[in-house]
């Protein structure tokens, strides 16, 4: 598939999405169309799965088999191979032609028939085939954000019906070619429509979506030297995208998230599965990372993360994290107003000796005092486990305009005695609201973070001695000198101009006390 065939897919899918758009807010259409794509997707992949295992059998064409053997074989192949199973009346096309709805027609078109029983019967029988499965917790109540009752659909049966039928028509429309691209081409579609529901989101776009280009900077940090990574994890993995990134960069053995947002953690499943990532190559949990981790006993060899900014948190509170191993030796804890360095204390906890964090935080953890300040500290001077930290332009998050900064962490530093600041706050391309860093941006961060070198006005390698001498303070501007000389004031020709244009009122003066006598007025410049 060509760049330009793969972005008329993505606009295809953005205006398919556009059918619900007038009925609900961008979150809420966002769950259905990609509810939709995905259950597109899964039948698709079943579709195509089956027919393979039908090459040497009569009947060829999964849609037409009927045979209950036949079957039960698909079935079984299927929950080993794909962790779920479709019926042939459940595919995606046999719902989407039994509401009998044709593309073209005008919007005040009927559905013929009555699907969304049907409908909801399949996505809840597409969960059910997964029980007993080791796919079970992948597939559990993923389809549960799709209320095919709520009235935002319409007002009345008949017209949800209605709705519902187009989109799934105006879907069916469109081949996924899943045997003919790769799977990143679907995959990279569905972050298109990710991104473009965050951009309407406001400020809850945070919750799931990081800006792609900062997803690449983080991606490529944890990655740089390495073509395979055994293991990557992110304690707040929002829609799964952050993780997947980093599969463009180094192969993935496993992928592991936590994500407290119930909608958003289904989110995250869809996308690697849809990303074509094996049910037993994932395991994205929900609950809340600081006070019940999932993973807490595996470390990690890439940790990544964009945790919400200054979150509030009960483990400032809890005296049971007094002896919690991820909290205890720093001596204080986070605020309860404020969970940033809770969450990168979290993430050194997991990460492997030979692994590298990149977390995305707001400035004030460079130079908050307090408790984080004695965190910081702690970091830096008894750990030793920060290696860089980069400033990020203003108003690059969907959500909020407050600039952020990176924090690379390492527990093995090559470098171990000496810190790398990049101020990389100036670089970047307005783009509608919102500042974007381009490919340049993003490869000259990567690039000066490699080469590890002090460029004027960008970058400084900062010893450990100087950053003790600055009481562990990070703030970027002690360390990078952004300050550019302005051009010397001429004086003397600026005097002169001064003059000529004294000169030049006098003159224009006169001229309007002269129109002034022979029009018989007064002249204004008369006392």
């Amino acid at each position: 598939m060509t760049e330009a065939q793969k972005q008329r897919l993505e606009r295809q899918l953005w205006s398919i999405a556009n059918e619900l758009r007038g009925k609900m807010d961008a979150d809420e259409f966002r769950d259905y169309i990609l509810g939709f794509i995905f259950y597109k997707y899964l039948s698709e992949k079943q579709h195509l799965f089956a027919n393979k295992l039908l090459e040497t059998e009569h009947v060829k064409d999964y849609a037409q088999v009927t045979d209950a053997d036949d079957l039960e074989a698909i079935r079984e192949e299927s929950l080993e191979k794909l962790g779920y199973f479709l019926k042939p009346n459940e595919i995606f096309t046999a719902i989407a032609k039994r509401g009998n709805i044709k593309v073209d027609e005008d919007d005040g078109e009927v559905a013929d028939n009555f699907i969304l029983e049907d409908l909801q019967g399949i996505l809840n029988a597409i969960e059910l085939s997964t029980m007993g499965n080791d796919s079970e917790d992948d597939f559990n109540k993923l389809f549960e954000d799709i209320d095919l009752a709520s009235t935002k659909l319409g007002r009345s049966p008949a017209a949800r019906n209605t709705l519902i039928a187009k989109v799934l028509a105006h879907l069916d429309q469109i081949d996924f070619q899943l045997d003919q691209v790769d799977a990143d081409v679907l995959g990279d579609a569905y972050e298109y429509l990710i991104g473009k529901f965050a951009s309407g989101a406001g400020k809850k776009a945070g919750e799931f979506y990081t800006p792609q280009q900062v997803s690449r900077v983080l991606a490529k940090i944890v990655t740089l030297g390495k073509t395979k990574i055994k293991s990557a994890y992110d304690p707040a993995c929002g829609s799964g995208s952050l993780l997947l990134r980093i599969a463009k960069e180094a192969q993935v053995g496993h992928f592991y998230g936590q994500e407290l947002n119930r909608t958003t953690y289904n989110l995250a499943r869809m996308n690697m599965i849809l990303h074509d990532v094996h049910f037993s190559r994932f395991d994205i949990q929900q609950e809340d990372t600081l006070e019940e981790p999932q993973h807490i006993l595996e470390r990690f060899e890439a940790v990544v993360a964009n945790p919400p900014f200054s979150a509030k948190w009960k483990g400032a509170n809890n005296p049971l994290n007094e002896t919690d191993d991820r909290f205890s030796i720093y001596g204080k804890m986070a605020p309860a107003s404020k969970a940033d360095f809770a969450f990168v204390q979290h993430m050194i906890h997991q990460l492997a000796d030979n692994g590298t964090a990149a977390v995305v935080l707001p400035h004030g953890v460079l130079f908050r005092g307090a408790a984080e300040g004695v965190i910081r500290e702690y970091i830096i001077k008894e750990q030793n486990y920060l290696d860089a930290v980069i400033g990020l332009p203003p108003n690059i998050f969907y959500g909020t305009s407050i600039p952020a900064c990176i924090l690379v962490l390492k527990k093995c530093r090559v470098h171990d005695g000496d810190i790398l600041f990049i101020d990389a706050s100036r670089d970047f391309e307005k783009q509608g609201n919102q500042n974007h860093l381009t490919d340049a941006h993003v490869e000259k961060i990567v690039d000066t973070y490699e080469r590890r070198e002090t460029v004027e006005r960008y970058s400084y390698v900062a010893p450990l001695s100087e950053v003790a001498e600055n009481d562990y303070n990070l703030n970027i501007p002690r360390y990078v000198d952004t300050f550019e000389d302005e051009d010397p004031i001429d004086l003397i020709a600026i005097t002169a101009e001064l003059q000529w244009l004294e000169a030049e009122m006098a003159e224009t003066d006169a001229n309007v006390a002269g129109f002034c006598d022979e029009l018989g007025i007064p002249s204004p410049f008369n006392s």
